[in-house]
């Protein structure tokens, strides 16, 4: 039988669980350390000549933004961590966590990937006399604060939903009951696998060198790292689109319920959340119009994104049929 809230062990602060908090309240320090320095007008880590100075109003909103997110990391590091957290409402936890996810996966899994492809002699395309983005350094010591993060979170995040919330991913894909909502399950997996199609041919495309709908800029800087990033967007749409089949139709009926269940979640977090920042990204409005994202880049952000959100719904309400189911249990 199911135990209620109340009943069930409290997260404890055992030595592995403040080990991995303090791991991921102090990797946050570097990446707003530089944020709020930009914020307050400093150009440190920013080359003279650099576009993130053309526009000092859009970049200060884009960096408290970025604060806010970041700083977010840190409120959900103690709620996974304290007794409190476990009375915190389910969605309220759920959805910080799955932006955090959808948000750090892409780049624990690119920037390593960048950087074996850069140590083969790869790397970013810069023509003659182009001013650099960033400063090297900053990126690594933003994205290794990045990859420490998603660690140290993922890992909290797993210990406290195995405490609340694990009977409800146990067992066989088989095992699932088809439940009333079994027909709009599957309209929405159908609805997201035909949306994902612009997208992830587009990113695939891109992945391969090509350039077809890149904006001039964007087109003129792409290197293999670059070609490297397009591929993990490839990887997480597919994941994503995987896992809302894997629920909606039943397939994989030996897999282990949590195997379609993490496809779903990090490949819906990670298409959606990059598909809204990138549009997000795109309303700054760059001054070159050759920097301005085309409408097929647009398009592509914004179908990636609708695809996050279907499948992310799957998972809702497959979550939604097993409480109900256990709660009648349990009753």
């Amino acid at each position: 039988m199911p135990q209620s809230i109340a009943s069930r062990p409290a997260v404890g602060l055992s030595r592995p669980r403040r080990l991995l908090r303090a791991v991921a309240v102090l990797s946050c320090v570097p990446y707003l350390g530089l944020k709020a320095a930009w914020i307050a007008g400093s150009h440190i880590g920013i080359p003279e000549g650099s576009g993130l100075l053309d526009d000092r109003v859009g970049m200060a909103v884009i960096n408290s933004l970025s604060v806010l997110l970041d700083s977010a990391v840190i409120v959900l590091a103690l709620v996974l961590t304290r007794p409190w957290g476990l009375r915190v409402p389910a969605w309220l936890l759920a959805l910080p966590v799955w932006v955090a996810t959808g948000l750090l996966a892409p780049i624990m899994a690119g920037f390593p990937a960048q950087l074996v492809v850069r140590a083969f002699g790869g790397g970013s395309a810069e023509s003659p006399g182009q001013e650099a983005f960033l400063e090297e350094w900053v990126f690594t010591v933003v994205y290794t604060g990045f990859i420490l993060q998603g660690l140290a979170l993922g890992a909290l995040f797993m210990l406290y939903a195995r405490d609340r919330w694990g009977h409800l991913w146990r067992g066989r894909v088989w095992e699932l009951p088809v439940g009333v909502a079994g027909p709009a399950h599957r309209a929405l997996a159908v609805a997201a696998g035909v949306l994902a199609l612009l997208p992830l041919v587009l990113h695939v495309l891109w992945a391969c060198g090509g350039t077809a709908g890149l904006s001039e800029g964007r087109a003129a800087d792409r290197g293999a790292d670059v070609h490297v990033l397009e591929a993990v967007f490839v990887v997480f749409l597919l994941a994503a689109v995987a896992g809302g089949f894997l629920l909606a139709f039943r397939r994989g009926r030996a897999l282990p319920v949590a195997v379609p269940l993490g496809l779903a979640w990090v490949g819906s977090g990670a298409v959606a959340c990059w598909g809204g920042w990138l549009s997000l990204a795109s309303l700054g409005g760059a001054e070159d119009i050759a920097d301005r994202p085309t409408p097929l880049m647009s398009l592509a952000y914004a179908g990636q994104m609708l695809v996050g959100f279907l499948v992310a719904a799957i998972g809702v309400y497959f979550f939604a049929e097993r409480s109900a189911r256990a709660a009648r249990r349990a009753a």
